[in-house]
């Protein structure tokens, strides 16, 4: 059962994940995705039953999202993987190692391609990429030189994708030319705000929430850039928001236990939700 922590938020997952990330809900299992990126773990939630699933993996996992026929795509250390409904059956859908670099985010676009970043360990500047993954494993670059690729998401008529590289400290729209050019038009620049912007998700009404890493909280902004709610979290590290529920109304909030003190941050690395908090959009399945 979900410990209250008081102005609506809830704890859903009390656990210390090194790098919560990810959350994405699935419609079809009634449960919550999300993965511990350094835990090398994908985690499975059931809200009514109150479980939470590990299905370990052999590297450093950015992403985990739901497939069209069941089962899951990884944005992995060294490339998208597949694993089939029952979790067994692994198997690249594409691979390239590069050493010193990692998956980070990724989400699904409405046309069921992946879009999955990386970044460096490092985090030297320009060493991470954002690619676009189709069903049947070709891979377009659509950003050759970002530094920490994290949050994604896309307006409610598919028109706009929202991109946060987090060291820009902005939130993007991306769009393309005529000639496949992606253009980055920044939506925000969230350089007065505490902390960085990390992962997001997209409402109904085309807002967009953001979680700011360092910051301490979730923060909401219209489709024209203006900051209308702030979240406070009992963490300093959130990380990523999905809306999830059957009715799609609850906010999921995954965070990091890495580099805090269990004492002065006993919730480091919990998941937490916000029951009620507005009307999420119902994710894509990856098409492959």
């Amino acid at each position: 059962m979900a410990q209250h922590l008081g102005q609506g938020l809830d704890v859903a997952i009390r656990t210390r994940a090194e790098l919560g990330e990810g959350p994405t809900w699935d419609p079809a299992a009634g449960r919550l995705i999300w993965v511990d990126i350094l835990g090398s773990r994908v985690h499975s939630h059931d809200p009514a039953g109150g479980t939470d699933t590990v299905l370990p993996v052999e590297q450093h996992v950015g992403a985990a999202k739901p497939r069209a026929g069941g089962g899951l795509v990884l944005n992995l250390r060294d490339g998208i993987g597949l694993y089939e409904p029952d979790g067994t059956g692994f198997r690249w859908l594409h691979r390239e190692v590069v050493p010193g670099r990692r998956a980070n985010d990724a989400a699904v676009a409405p046309d069921g391609s992946l879009w999955a970043g990386s970044m460096r360990y490092d985090q030297a500047t320009g060493g991470g990429t954002l690619i676009r993954v189709d069903a049947d494993g070709t891979v377009h670059t659509l950003l050759p030189e970002v530094t920490v690729s994290n949050g994604l998401g896309w307006s409610p008529d598919g028109g706009r994708a929202y991109y946060v590289d987090s060291p820009t400290k902005r939130i993007d729209i991306l769009t393309f030319s005529d000639d496949g050019e992606v253009r980055r038009t920044p939506l925000v620049d969230t350089s007065e705000m505490p902390g960085d912007p990390d992962g997001l998700t997209v409402d109904a009404d085309g807002c967009v929430w953001v979680a700011f890493w360092g910051g301490g909280a979730v923060l909401r902004y219209t489709p024209a850039g203006e900051l209308d709610r702030t979240v406070p979290v009992p963490v300093s590290q959130p990380t990523a928001c999905a809306f999830g529920g059957a009715d799609l109304t609850d906010l999921y909030i995954t965070t990091a236990a890495t580099g805090t003190d269990p004492a002065a941050e006993p919730l480091a690395g919990s998941v937490l939700v916000l029951p009620g908090a507005g009307s999420g959009l119902p994710q894509p399945a990856f098409a492959g």
